[in-house]
């Protein structure tokens, strides 16, 4: 299934996006938001495939949106205004409907979505095995992120937190987070024994931990990350292992 969110400030457009995903039995829609600044909010909590996004919206329009997204989904326009479209293509926009646009309008973009999902997930499966961009040497790993691959150093991962099916890698020194597409099952696969799993949602980095506190482990002042019940026998091993004292 394709997550998608449909975004327009116009009730009545909203409710026909809404309708035309729920005729397509590949698309799966997550939420409905009549603002940018409504759609960027459930994106900091949650990650989807595409956005079904109107343009023309108060406060911040969809075109700036989407430039402001640090991994933009896939993206198709919504709109009255054909002035964008060259723009629209311009950040890789999959489609541009022109309201008012009918079911059959709408299929096409979604068969157009469905096959660039297709076309990057095969191109992420062939990177992965030749070569996979995780493998560098013992030092780095190569990230694929923000239509980049990108080198990052080992040594300089905080820690890796979880969300849906992307990964957050917290680098020392850096205040945002790489996003990649990839499972924990994979980057625990690939990282050194130094770093260790303590719950579903995040490997750390041992040895940036700061403070141990009863069911957490503390990175700095701002950073609490939870020990999953799942996980603490291994963690409280090696703690022992470190521990000098009675």
């Amino acid at each position: 299934m394709i997550r998608c969110i449909a975004i327009d400030d116009e009730p009545l457009a909203l409710q026909q996006i809404a309708a035309y995903i729920g005729k397509v039995p590949y698309l799966e829609l997550v939420a409905q938001c009549q603002s940018a600044i409504e759609a960027r909010q459930f994106l900091e909590q949650d990650m989807v495939d595409a956005l079904f996004c109107d343009i023309n919206m108060p406060d911040l329009n969809g075109m700036d949106f989407v430039k402001s997204l640090t991994v933009p989904p896939l993206i198709v326009f919504t709109t009255a205004y054909a002035d964008y479209a060259v723009e629209g293509f311009k950040v890789n926009a999959v489609d541009y409907l022109l309201k008012p646009f009918g079911l059959q309008d709408f299929q096409r973009a979604a068969q157009r979505l469905k096959e660039r999902m297709e076309n990057t997930s095969a191109s992420d499966s062939s990177l992965t095995s030749h070569p996979s961009p995780l493998t560098s040497d013992s030092d780095s790993i190569f990230l694929k992120t923000d239509y980049r691959i990108v080198k990052i150093m080992i040594n300089d991962i905080r820690y890796v937190e979880a969300m849906s099916e992307y990964l957050k890698v917290h680098i020392e020194g850096e205040a945002k987070p790489v996003i990649t597409l990839l499972s924990m099952k994979k980057m625990e696969e690939r990282l050194p024994s130094n770093f260790m799993r303590i719950h579903r949602s995040y490997i750390i980095n041992l040895d940036k931990i700061r403070e141990v506190n009863k069911n957490r482990v503390i990175m700095d002042a701002e950073t609490y990350l939870p020990i999953g019940d799942n996980y603490k026998e291994a963690f409280q091993n090696w703690l022992d292992t470190k521990f000098l004292g009675k």
